[in-house]
């Protein structure tokens, strides 16, 4: 049995660069028939094959999508084709709306449950939910995408769990790192068999060293995906575990948080992708996730681009003195004063006032530089703050442009 999936999965990164920016001019045409891609997108050309042109064209945020989707129910004009042309219809809290396009595994799963050790034939025990958010059927999906059986069983009820468990024996697992130990611990104490469980695909949740320890020490090799209800699953562990590997047919980028300016390689951003199904494209979606990328190939064979994995929220607006400061703000500042490098906003309390300072790396104090910025820290915020000057890398490279340290 083939260590990769398939093919596309070693190719060489160029030749997937020169493919994924191949196909993306089509993929933009289509999205331009929905009417808001069509506002959004209005004047560019779609002949875009380059991720400098990518960069371009303006990010639109996963936090948009509630209030866009509320104005143009269902899905905020970014949908093209009729309702009744997906599979199925799913809502998000917020609400989202998320349709799933009818083609095989709409949520690009396969992939990563094959890099888990998941095999045809391999029945999987799925404990996602399946009540009207997608994330039981993206796992669903994708098993069975990979030619595996999939027990529905949702999150919950241990008791018939156990009994389908030890009726069907799975050899795999899909849920949440949390419920997996629920699930064994309440076997152990229940005296239940639930043995022929041995890897497992999680997601949804933290897992910290701790419990991926308590879980290996169980017998069960598992590993973790990363995913969203309207992407499906964009990166996951392989093998080697080393960050995780990028799934195909997806664009990622990482952007400077408030803006859709990639970053230097290795610095901490916020995720973007643009996503080549031409059902339902999303054309630079920024889901308010950090991440940062990982030099070079992973030593499983897969050639995508890795990243380290989550690594916090991008959405770091905080209220100070009743007004809200966003990212966006703190990268303005940085746009004004381009000689500067990373910027960072530390929110503070003095007496029972709250105090900003913006710290700034800069290679070169020059005269009068501190007093600009208090000047442009007042002009874009509309808030008062000082300015501290420090030396170039000095700032954490963790993503964070706004630091509120208020207890």
């Amino acid at each position: 049995m083939t260590d990769h999936y398939d093919a596309l999965e070693t190719r060489e990164p160029a030749a997937r660069e020169a493919e994924l920016f191949s196909r993306l001019p089509d993929v933009l045409h289509k999205a331009l028939v929905a009417p808001a891609y069509a506002d959004r997108l209005r004047g560019i050309d779609p002949a875009v094959t380059s991720r400098a042109a990518l960069a371009r064209l303006p990010v639109l945020r996963k936090s948009e999508l509630p209030a866009l989707h509320k104005a143009a129910p269902p899905f905020g004009g970014f949908v093209a084709g009729p309702v009744g042309s997906f599979g199925r219809l799913f809502a998000s809290p917020g609400p989202i709306f998320e349709p799933e396009p009818v083609h095989t595994d709409p949520w690009r799963g396969a992939r990563a449950l094959f890099a888990a050790g998941f095999r045809p034939g391999d029945v999987v025990l799925n404990t996602f939910s399946y009540h009207l958010t997608p994330g039981g059927f993206i796992f669903d999906a994708s098993a069975r995408a990979l030619g595996c059986a999939v027990i529905p069983a949702g999150p919950g009820n241990a008791e018939q769990q156990f009994e389908l468990i030890e009726a069907y024996r799975p050899v795999g697992y899909s849920g949440t790192p949390d419920f997996l130990k629920i699930l064994l611990d309440a076997a152990a104490s229940a005296g239940r068999n639930v043995s022929s469980i041995k890897r497992a695909l999680v997601s949804g949740a933290a897992f910290p060293r701790s419990l991926q320890d308590e879980i290996k020490s169980r017998g069960i090799d598992a590993y973790q995906a990363f995913g969203t209800a309207d992407l499906g699953l964009i990166a996951f562990e392989t093998p080697a575990r080393e960050g995780m590997v990028v799934n195909e047919d997806l664009i990622m980028e990482i952007v400077r948080p408030g803006t859709g300016d990639p970053v230097a390689p290795g610095e901490v951003g916020e995720i973007v992708v643009t996503s080549l199904d031409p059902q339902h494209p999303w054309i630079r979606l920024a889901i308010g996730d950090l991440t940062a990328t990982l030099p070079g190939t992973s030593p499983c064979g897969r050639t995508n681009m890795r990243i380290k994995g989550w690594m916090g929220r991008a959405d770091q607006t905080t209220k100070v003195k009743g007004m809200f400061v966003r990212p966006e703000q703190i990268a303005e500042i940085g746009k004004r004063h381009p000689e500067l490098g990373r910027l960072r906003l530390v929110v503070t309390r003095s007496g029972e006032s709250d105090l900003m300072t913006l710290k700034a790396e800069t290679a070169a104090v020059t005269a009068g530089l501190q007093d600009e910025l208090a000047a442009t820290l007042r002009a874009v915020t509309k808030l008062g703050g000082k300015v501290e000057l420090v030396a170039s890398g000095s700032l954490p490279n963790d993503g964070k442009v706004i630091s509120d340290e208020r207890s």
